[in-house]
């Protein structure tokens, strides 16, 4: 028997709902495997920041470095602003844990139907540049409430950034259909992009069996629309690469089954995984929140654990659900409840 310690944030929203179904699925898959999953629970959230002051405590890294992986489920109140709430849990994470590859698979599973005519044989996956990049922290405002009031934000790409999160992503497309996009606007962004350009250019040049190409972000996003199966791995920066996620989500049918993951490749830190969707506070504390996010992250988890066969199960089952059930949520439909929607999963199981 495998032991994993997994240190698990609920968050906001519906994150408190989905993360339970996520471990559920986790631990019936682990004992099929022979993996056996010990969870430390956190209350880092909006709510811990109104009672508190602080998203999480002072020592809150201290209290997560030594866990095999992090399970965050989602983050974000309305009554607190978004950057209070992102700066104060998620980005420390990635950052202090050195999570600099957020990997984002996006697929239209059969049973699923995209808003995008054409959009079925989609299959990519989004590698985002996760610590540097357009979300910097050099920068600030100058003489506030006044007619010159002004705002500095500075983007930081470094050839040591830059080069890592190419390299991955040459390496992953590799093992799929050996095809890169490289998401630029290095046409109007005079100096970060074409830096960015040229080291993925020479980073291609150490992957000769893998095609690639750049493609300006704004033609890019209309390509993804018009022709989505075309794409095998697309590698952005920052805010290029969170911007493509959610876009290419949307062609597959709903932002709620999205998986991510934050990576530290060289296991020197845990990873964290988290789905994309967000806390949807519109939508929380009815029990209707799609757990599929937080299900397909775990597969993700699973992988990263070294688990492939664990990971594969549960993929399975994941489209084995929406193939062969109707069973759906609201964002997808229907009218499954979250309980009902993981308890056919689970049905799905091998």
């Amino acid at each position: 028997m495998t032991t994993h310690r997994i240190a698990l944030i609920p968050g906001d929203g519906i994150g408190q709902e989905v993360t339970p179904a996520a471990c559920q699925v986790l631990d019936a898959v682990g004992k099929r495997h022979g993996i056996e999953f010990r969870y430390d629970k956190f209350d880092w959230s909006c709510r811990r920041y109104a009672e508190t002051g602080a998203m999480m405590p002072a020592d809150g890294l201290d209290r997560i470095r030594g866990h095999d992986a992090i399970f965050l489920g989602a983050v974000g109140d309305p009554a607190v602003p978004d950057h209070v709430s992102l700066w104060g849990l998620l980005i420390p994470i990635r950052r202090g844990f050195r999570q600099y590859v957020n990997l984002r698979p996006v697929k239209v599973f059969e049973g699923v139907q995209s808003p995008v005519r054409g959009a079925e044989s989609l299959d990519l996956v989004v590698v985002r540049e996760n610590v540097e990049g357009e979300y910097g922290e050099i920068g600030g405002r100058l003489n506030r409430g006044f007619p010159e009031e002004m705002a500095v934000q500075e983007s930081v790409f470094t050839r040591a950034g830059t080069t890592r999160i190419a390299e991955y992503a040459f390496a992953l497309a590799a093992t799929r259909r050996n095809h890169v996009t490289s998401a630029t606007k290095s046409n109007g962004i005079v100096h970060t992009m074409p830096f960015w350009d040229e080291i993925v250019a020479e980073t291609a040049g150490r992957h000769p069996d893998v095609e690639w190409r750049a493609e300006h972000i704004d033609a890019l996003c209309a390509k993804v629309v018009l022709d989505p199966g075309r794409f095998d791995v697309i590698v952005g920066s920052n805010l290029f690469g969170d911007i493509l996620s959610d876009l290419t989500a949307a062609v597959a049918g709903s932002i709620g089954i999205a998986p991510a993951a934050n990576l530290n490749p060289e296991r020197d830190f845990p990873s964290m995984f988290e789905p994309v969707h967000g806390s949807a506070p519109d939508i929380a504390g009815r029990g209707i929140a799609n757990p599929l996010g937080a299900i397909w992250t775990a597969a993700l988890l699973l992988d990263h654990l070294d688990h492939p066969d664990a990971a594969r199960d549960l993929e399975r089952a994941i489209a084995a659900v929406l193939a062969k059930t109707p069973v759906r949520t609201p964002d997808l439909g229907g009218t499954a409840t979250t309980v009902e929607f993981t308890r056919a999963l689970l049905e799905q199981l091998p």
